[in-house]
């Protein structure tokens, strides 16, 4: 199999059909594919309509509730085989027409992934594009990962680096950082977006703060999963070194009779101590646990890469 189309779907009953289409359309006769859809505990007849314009190498795996989109992608990666794999929203705003020139893309460029960018996004300013704006520059800035447009869910991956993305939780807003993390090689090339027509959206204003959350999660994968020492234990230091010197200055002042018991400082000097100490602390303890992590399940903290094949990765079929 050459390419595996993931497409995680929630509710979609309405957009199911077209979408089908759409991907037959696209890439019937121009590549061997298979088609993933992934029902997120869809609550309308979503599944049904799913299920009957399924060919025999397609597959329709079913939640028994509602995971969220980064676990329904995650599982229709580990059911993708093919060398290539394209993820996709099921809302019908991206335009599968764009896959084949994505690959083209990958081929040309010799990368490992390539993003979609929505240029001309058609969503709503207030409470769809601004938001992503800010999440984008925050994104940027805090990660080194240069894209203009992280949430496009239409990207094309090399195998191997969707098998190791590691998606938890709500980490799919998150997937270029994730794969530079690997060691990938990212293109971002601009792609056609639609306003949807039916059904509405599962996202919201309300997903800010979680995004902010997930961010810092990121941010501490990417600099500090495998030495949580440097992080815990510098600012660990600080406050104690901040808190001794603190407390070693009213008592040179107590030394010389001057009172200190209604001072400020010393509280502040004694938080400053112990909030050292337990900062430290817990460095060792993410320090063991992370040791743990990698030596009972017998991983490397770091990655080789895979061997190289000659020739394109992708082969299109010609008429």
């Amino acid at each position: 199999m050459q390419l595996s189309v993931v497409i995680p779907v929630y509710n979609e009953e309405d957009n199911i059909k077209p979408l089908v289409a759409s991907v037959r359309k696209a890439l019937s006769g121009k590549i061997d594919y298979e088609l993933i859809l992934v029902d997120d505990g869809s609550e309308d007849e979503t599944v049904k309509r799913a299920k009957s314009l399924l060919h025999p190498n397609d597959h329709c795996l079913e939640f028994n509730r509602n995971y969220g989109q980064s676990a329904a992608m995650a599982a229709g990666i580990e059911r993708a085989s093919g060398n290539l794999v394209v993820t996709l929203d099921g809302d019908l705003q991206n335009s599968p027409e764009d896959i084949m020139d994505m690959i083209k893309t990958m081929d040309s460029k010799g990368c490992d992934v390539v993003a979609g960018w929505r240029k001309g996004r058609k969503d709503g300013m207030i409470f769809r594009k601004i938001p992503s704006m800010c999440a984008n520059f925050l994104i940027r800035f805090l990660t080194g990962v240069s894209l203009k447009d992280y949430g496009c869910t239409l990207k094309v991956f090399k195998r191997d680096v969707a098998k190791n993305l590691g998606l938890y939780g709500e980490l799919h807003r998150f997937i270029p950082v994730l794969a530079c993390m690997y060691g990938a090689t990212i293109y971002e090339m601009p792609v056609s977006h639609y306003p949807r027509i039916h059904g509405v959206s599962k996202y919201g204003i309300g997903r800010t703060i979680r995004v902010l959350c997930d961010l810092m999660l990121m941010v501490f994968f990417q600099k500090y999963a495998t030495r949580p020492i440097h992080l815990f234990g510098s600012i660990g230091v600080f406050l104690l070194v901040l808190g001794c010197g603190l407390e070693f200055y009213l008592f040179a002042l107590k030394m010389f009779g001057h009172s200190i018991s209604g001072r400020p400082m010393l509280v502040l000097g004694a938080l400053g101590i112990i909030s050292g100490i337990q900062l430290i602390t817990t460095g060792f303890i993410a320090e063991i646990m992370m040791r743990t992590y990698y030596e009972s399940q017998g991983k490397k903290p770091y990655r080789l890469k895979p061997r190289s094949l000659s020739g394109s990765s992708v082969k299109t079929k010609t008429s």
